[in-house]
């Protein structure tokens, strides 16, 4: 299916929209991002590119991140991941407290951003080097080397990550956190801050799209069940407290961040990346968001 018209109609109908949102200006380098850049690719199964806007900018992965850490850590444990982060939507903001001290210290999903961060306190049991680990993976599914971690939003990060902090003690309070706090937490504001264009990020998610797979078929990085499973885990909990509005508007597993940049995955069909720095009450993309479900509706490509 050539999606060229789609995407290039859509794209230019946003643009002539009001652009609702703000940055994410709580990280002082995410603050300085031109809020009206706007980017879309979509690569299929086949290995076709489609693509409108500014799709060849760089802009920080954030949270998208977790799904890559997630599957490092499920591939390597399997079920047994889950005896230290759920699977059950939260409800609640992603960096929100109460929640986890009524669930003593277990995070509800892998995508809150204690959930996330217990993840890479599991990769720091599993890897001598995780961060080498993640980005070896990204640069491998993306076949390009140029993705890169910034020093200077992972400093950013950390610079104003009193709330992450307080996650991480609380959790190490409860047994759920096994290595040094800071020495995790590094981990955590290195693996967000880490640098992509929207056809880097579409390529990145095919392996989701094709069941696990690599888009070459060579490697496999999950079986067929772990990636049904992850792709649940997005479709129910990959938008905060905004999850169940997204399936109910959009119908495909994805997952956003905070720097703009959403992806949404139509297993063995596509993957579809959108970036645009304005974050709508929920942290979510407002342009990304009114973009997919307008890509959906008008082809009728939903997992429902």
């Amino acid at each position: 299916m050539d999606y060229s018209q789609t995407i290039a109609h859509i794209h230019q109908q946003l643009l002539l929209e009001k652009n609702h949102g703000q940055v994410a200006g709580y990280i002082p380098e995410l603050a300085t991002v031109d809020s009206e850049k706007f980017g879309v690719c979509l690569i299929n199964t086949d290995n076709v590119c489609f693509w409108a806007g500014d799709w060849q900018e760089q802009f920080s992965i954030q949270s998208i991140i977790k799904v890559v850490t997630l599957s490092l850590a499920y591939q390597k444990l399997d079920a047994q991941l889950w005896q230290r982060v759920g699977v059950e939507p939260s409800g609640t903001p992603f960096n929100n407290l109460s929640r986890l001290e009524h669930d003593y210290g277990i995070p509800r999903n892998p995508f809150s951003n204690a959930g996330a961060i217990v993840v890479c306190d599991v990769l720091m049991e599993l890897f001598s080097d995780p961060r080498e680990v993640v980005i070896t993976m990204l640069r491998t599914l993306a076949s390009d080397e140029a993705i890169h971690f910034s020093q200077a939003i992972a400093a950013s990060e950390k610079s104003e990550g009193y709330r992450n902090m307080a996650l991480a003690y609380f959790m190490k309070s409860m047994g759920n956190i096994m290595h040094d706090v800071e020495d995790v937490l590094d981990l955590y504001f290195d693996v967000c801050s880490i640098a992509v264009n929207c056809e880097q990020l579409a390529r990145i998610f095919i392996y989701l799209a094709k069941h696990g797979r690599s888009a070459d078929d060579r490697h496999s990085y999950l079986s067929r069940a772990q990636a049904k499973r992850i792709n649940a885990i997005m479709l129910t909990c990959g938008f905060y407290d905004e999850a169940g509005d997204f399936a109910f508007r959009v119908g495909l597993p994805g997952k956003s961040g905070v720097g703009g940049g959403i992806v949404a995955v139509m297993p063995g069909e596509f993957s579809l990346a959108v970036w645009s720095p304005r974050l709508n009450e929920k942290g979510n993309s407002y342009r990304g968001l009114r973009f997919l479900e307008q890509f959906t509706s008008m082809t009728e490509k939903t997992i429902f």
